[in-house]
């Protein structure tokens, strides 16, 4: 490893339910969804309509501004349904799975032998540059750039993540064919993010890349704190980020010739039956109804269904599908039915506090080692109180409240000033967790990155 860097602030929420290490079966579905919100700074159209034929890694969308960015199918099957919502917003396209998958078939390709621009084109026509991502804006990548370095985050540290080294074992050559790729795409370098205690071969025999590791608590494996310690983003400057998986489907695309974009994908959350938290190959849009409802611990409470974290991930149906960018799906109680006498003052040591103020939940941090905890906000909405709660666990060299302040009243120079370019939702997810005014900072953040871009274009 190049470098070791250790993170004095962060939390770690430790949360019962955790992925054992052990390897299920493929789980495949009727039908797979796949939904445009998925990829922000995406402005999608369609490339079918229902009854069309696909194949897996076809199109089935592309970007309106940026045509050659294609969103394609994970499967091949029949296109049942598009989806729209007000003013014909596309909200989802459906395609239901033929028994036998046939896949588009892109050709085996040499990495060096390829220019730049060619596996740039080659990336966004099997619908694989879209999982590219950009800071500043924290949106969907443009082929057209050049970025000034590319940053892989390789370890998860949100709230029942899954183990990375895990998940990319056995995967060497693929994941070292698409570092090689990337390292072709930029002028700078490839910074791998991974924890000291990397095991994977794929990461501690990376090559053509600066391999630097993070110790400390969660948001440590969020990109976005990894750029910030590494090399920030500063006005006028261009990086892209990818997520492992991501590293994974360049490879199999070059080596093989199809665009596959299946991932080892753990069922977590306390309401898992214990036997079945565990890794299962899933595809992104596999609705998860029969999958899961065989899996739970109890079926007469309410429950919460989640495509990725508790933090950062999307609430679903039962009936769900999994989001494009997930490789967890989460079962937690809803919550909605418990009612604890005394609030939050009770005898008890089965709640998670994030401050020593509150005694009992205080008290169970340092004696219980798992948290059972279900979606409730606990707490009213009131207004944003600048308590220096956000700052404990937000290790960026951002100042957070300040930086909201001025989102919500849409001075853009003061955004600018205040690191608006290096921040995504995803990096406040833990701040809202945190907060005692209970504001949506995520969506806060996220409109302000919208509205930035909007007005630098």
């Amino acid at each position: 490893m190049d470098q070791v860097i250790k993170l004095k602030k962060g939390l770690d929420i430790n949360l019962k339910g955790k992925p054992q290490p052990v390897r299920r079966h493929a789980v495949s579905s009727p039908e797979y969804t796949i939904y445009p919100g998925d990829f922000p700074g995406l402005i999608p159209k369609t490339a079918v309509k229902p009854g069309d034929r696909t194949l897996a890694g076809a199109a089935l969308l592309f970007d309106k501004n940026r045509p050659n960015i294609k969103i394609t199918s994970p499967v091949s099957g029949e296109v049942v349904a598009v989806n729209r919502g007000e003013k014909r917003k596309l909200l989802s396209i459906v395609v239901h799975a033929d028994a036998t998958q046939e896949s588009k078939d892109f050709g085996k390709k040499d990495v060096q032998s390829l220019s730049p621009e060619a596996i740039k084109q080659l990336l966004a026509e099997a619908g694989i540059f879209a999982f590219i991502r950009q800071r500043p804006y924290d949106i969907v990548a443009d082929p057209n750039d050049r970025p000034r370095d590319i940053f892989v985050s390789c370890f998860y540290s949100a709230p029942l993540a899954p183990d990375t080294d895990f998940i990319l074992e056995g995967e060497d050559a693929d994941f070292q064919t698409g570092l090689d790729a990337l390292s072709r795409l930029t002028d700078g370098k490839v910074y791998l993010g991974v924890r000291p205690t990397a095991q994977a071969a794929c990461l501690t025999n990376a090559r053509n890349v600066e391999v630097v590791a993070f110790e400390g608590a969660h948001p440590a494996g969020n990109v976005g704190v990894q750029i910030n310690h590494i090399r920030p983003v500063n006005k006028g400057e261009t990086v892209w980020t990818l997520q492992p998986e991501t590293v994974l489907y360049i490879g199999r695309l070059l080596n093989r010739g199809v665009a596959d974009f299946s991932r080892w994908t753990a069922l977590t959350g306390s309401e898992v039956n214990e036997a079945d938290r565990a890794y299962y190959r899933l595809l992104p849009g596999t609705n998860i109804e029969h999958w899961v409802e065989n899996r739970i611990c109890r079926t007469n409470e309410p429950l919460r269904f989640i495509s990725g974290n508790v933090l950062t991930g999307v609430q679903i149906a039962a009936n769900g599908s999994l989001h494009a960018f997930d490789n967890q799906i989460t079962v937690i109680p809803e919550g909605d039915r418990t009612h604890d006498f005394f609030g939050w003052i009770r005898p008890g040591f089965d709640q998670f506090s994030v401050s020593k103020t509150y005694p009992a939940p205080f008290l169970s941090r340092l004696i219980k080692k798992e948290y059972p905890i279900d979606a409730r906000i606990k707490g009213g909405r009131r207004a944003m109180i600048l308590s220096n709660e956000w700052e404990k666990v937000f290790p960026m060299d951002v100042l957070p409240e300040f930086l909201i302040r001025a989102i919500l009243s849409n001075d853009i120079d003061k955004m600018e000033n205040l690191g608006i370019y290096e921040v995504a939702p995803e990096d406040f997810a833990l701040c809202e967790f945190a907060d005692a005014s209970k504001m949506e900072l995520q969506a806060i953040v996220r409109r302000g990155l919208d509205l930035i871009y909007k007005e630098n274009q």
